[in-house]
């Protein structure tokens, strides 16, 4: 089980086509900070339907869209 599950079944369960989440709204999701291990695991978000489209390091957001 990935570190990142918990988000990764949020994205699944709510069907959404595209999320952008802070960097503050992934850490009330998973419980804690994310970091550059992120980078690595982010290709697990295919397993579950979505990818990362855009990290912004400056605006601290993510962007996921169902593929």
């Amino acid at each position: 089980m990935s570190k990142y599950e918990p988000l990764w079944n949020y994205l699944k369960k709510n069907k959404k086509d595209n999320y952008q989440f802070s960097y503050e709204d992934i850490k009330n999701i998973l419980g804690f900070q994310i970091d550059h291990s992120f980078l690595t695991y982010k290709k697990e978000a295919k397993e579950y339907g979505y990818e990362v489209e855009k990290i912004s390091m400056k605006e601290q957001t993510i962007n996921f869209k169902k593929l």
